[in-house]
């Protein structure tokens, strides 16, 4: 079901069902009433399994009148990741989930074809950031010439509120700050990190409404550190 509605977008559970049995309607019955449990969950001597819609992979996302009144669903952003790290997605597939998920990733997917013809194959490292390989490379982070150590670190402290509940904007928001950041960080295979040049690229001219929106992240770094200094400062005076 999550990788129906990955590679094919917002859908009703009847138009996910259709989508592998469209020729024999007995089938589609009884797979949407499999995709509505797996959805909301079921009660099993009492106890109650989870769907998920309460565990947060999916979102209602609207609402349909085509067969009568019917929620459409979405993967959310953790859906999204999710999908990335365990379904082994091929990078059609992730071209995909780009092309139907835009509007909830707006600065990488929204960007996609965009990012692929500056840093080509590179931009499927969206893969290592679901898994979160990339923080097992810690102490190259902290070594490095660019500031991607205290990058993360700021992104850490301004979503440390935020950590068992976040509103998903502020959350898609997070995860578009991650990966252009670990863009430049070597995956944990010893692959090499995207040339700095190269990454340089995708902050000009080119995307005006890019850059513009990851300078004003970088700004918001900049007040951060720059504020903490201040207070550094005022206790030498003490």
């Amino acid at each position: 079901m999550l990788h129906i509605l990955a590679t094919n977008g917002p859908l009703t559970t009847w138009g996910m069902a259709k989508i592998n049995l469209a020729t024999d309607t007995s089938k589609v019955w009884a797979r949407e009433k499999q995709y509505r449990k797996l959805l909301v969950g079921r009660e099993d001597r009492g106890k109650h399994s989870p769907g998920v819609l309460e565990i947060g992979l999916v979102v209602v996302d609207g609402k349909s009148n085509l067969r009568g009144p019917a929620n459409i669903y979405r993967l959310s952003v953790a859906g999204i990741l999710y999908c990335l790290d365990v379904l082994d997605l091929t990078n059609r597939e992730i071209d995909m989930m780009a092309e139907k998920y835009d509007h909830v990733l707006p600065w990488i997917f929204g960007k996609w074809s965009y990012l692929k013809s500056v840093i080509r194959n590179d931009v499927y490292r969206i893969k290592v950031l679901a898994k979160g390989l990339f923080l097992d490379n810690i102490h190259t982070i902290k070594v490095t010439k660019l500031p991607v150590y205290e990058i993360l670190n700021y992104l850490s402290s301004k979503y440390l509120d935020y950590f068992e509940h976040i509103e998903e904007k502020d959350l898609a928001e997070q995860i578009s700050c991650w990966y252009f950041t670990q863009l430049l960080i070597p995956t944990s295979n010893k692959k090499s990190a995207v040339e700095y040049e190269q990454w340089q690229k995708l902050f000009t001219k080119k995307d005006k409404e890019l850059k513009e929106w990851y300078q004003n992240f970088l700004n918001e770094v900049t007040t951060f550190y720059e504020n903490r200094f201040t207070v550094v400062k005022k206790l030498k005076k003490l």
